[in-house]
């Protein structure tokens, strides 16, 4: 692909709201990419609810559900440094079809020992640690590649909120048809779903050219180092690293209590489920409309800030209610609210961040998102095993809002470093940063 003029970075004169929000599409190789990945994250959510399902019937464990969702996410804090080394130094294209193929293949191995019983609480669990390594490099590659994949640098912050919403449709369409796939058929079929829905991904980047590669680091060691170093000296990048990595640590804690919460707070099977998590899917894609309209990047700072007072709040409803059409209210809420925090962030990152340091702090990024996920849902499988999953979510809900708080009193010390930046990509400044 070639690389954009000077003057192509430069923002160009505004284009018709009508065409505003989906202007990335443009690019053949963008449109092509975001399809194949709308599809394949249908199928990601599909066999993670059915996932989830499967072990709460089976062991009636809050601690296995837990850890199965720690193991899927939590290797992304030990390998994501290296996997964005990794994804520095490679063709994204071809690296991001190496992934797909072997999170097709642990799929269908899913499928194939769940149908024929096989499927024993170790090989979950050794299932769910290979998913969290290949999450390691799949998540930041979605991210980085996206930006190399449209022609206009100043349409990167709407690719990006495509790419959030690709998977907040997948959020909201995916549950749903999990809890009547599980009511239909069984996990296998879900998980046979899933295989082949990387397919559609899996053809989709054959169909796009390679996007140029860059110069790799000189050394592993070396370009871990450049990209530690440039996180701890970076105000913005630090501070909103710090801010998503609590965010969820806190907020996507809900998840992996969900089939606690649909078969013994409200008393219902696999459709509640899906409904409750769609629930939140739905918030999640309002979300990503609104992060669509935007036209500027500018602004920002302050939809994480209430994004994470919304999100406490939200979460700490959701406890204490036992009627379902509020907790759907509150789940609403609280995936509208992650979906603007983490997605703003990544607009701001990915809007600031020097090209060679994309694919490292990206995987940091992710890290950040994902693996504090992983680590929160750990720990709050254990206290919901004490406690009880109503007051282990009304804690974390309590802490988040605590979270939010802290945000604000540092969020001008972020502006500050923040303008300087902007100012030197032509992105015009308002009134809120």
């Amino acid at each position: 692909m070639a690389k954009p003029s000077h003057d192509a970075e430069r923002p160009g004169p505004a284009k018709p709201a009508r065409g505003q929000a989906w202007r990335a599409l443009a690019s053949p190789a963008y449109r092509r990419y975001f399809f194949g990945q709308l599809l394949s994250l249908v199928g990601t959510w599909i066999q993670q609810v059915a996932l989830g399902w499967l072990v709460y019937r089976l062991t009636d464990s809050t601690v296995l559900l837990g850890a199965v969702a720690f193991l899927s996410n939590a290797p992304q804090l030990l390998v994501a440094p290296f996997a964005g080394i990794v994804i520095d130094r490679s063709d994204r294209k071809r690296l991001m079809l190496q992934i797909q193929t072997l999170m097709l293949a642990q799929a269908i191995f899913l499928a194939v020992f769940t149908y024929f019983g096989w499927l024993e609480r170790w090989l979950i669990l050794v299932a769910a640690g290979v998913l969290g390594v290949l999450n390691s490099f799949d998540a930041p590659l979605r991210h980085s590649l996206a930006g190399q994949l449209v022609a206009r640098r100043d349409d990167i912050p709407n690719a990006i909120a495509l790419n959030t919403l690709t998977f907040n449709v997948a959020r909201f369409v995916g549950p749903p048809t999990a809890g009547l796939l599980l009511a239909a058929t069984s996990a296998a079929v879900c998980f046979a779903v899933n295989g082949l829905s990387f397919l559609a991904l899996i053809l989709a980047l054959r169909h796009i050219d390679s996007p140029s590669s860059r110069p790799p680091p000189a050394s592993f060691r070396a370009a871990l180092r450049e990209g530690l170093a440039y996180v701890r000296g970076s105000v913005p990048v630090r501070m909103l690293l710090i801010q998503v990595a609590l965010v969820n640590f806190f907020a996507a804690s809900y998840l992996p209590m969900m089939p606690a919460f649909a078969r013994d707070v409200f008393q219902g099977g696999p459709n509640t489920l899906g409904v409750l998590l769609g629930s939140a899917g739905a918030g999640a894609l309002v979300a990503s409309v609104y992060l669509m309209s935007r036209r500027s990047v500018r602004g920002l700072t302050g939809s994480i800030l209430h994004a994470s007072v919304l999100a406490g709040t939200a979460l700490t409803g959701f406890a204490l209610t036992a009627e379902l059409w509020l907790a759907l209210a509150q789940l609403f809420l609280l995936g509208f609210s992650m979906i603007v925090c983490n997605a703003s962030s990544n607009t701001i990152l990915q809007t600031i961040l020097p090209e060679g340091l994309r694919g490292r702090v990206l995987a940091l990024y992710t890290a950040a998102n994902l693996g504090a996920a992983a680590v929160g849902g750990l720990m709050v499988g254990w206290v919901a095993d004490a406690i009880g999953p109503d007051a282990a979510l009304l804690s974390a809900g309590l802490l988040l809002v605590a979270v939010g708080a802290r945000f604000y009193q540092r969020l001008e010390f972020m502006r500050v470093h923040l303008r300087p930046l902007y100012a030197a990509q032509g992105i015009a400044p308002r009134t809120m940063d």
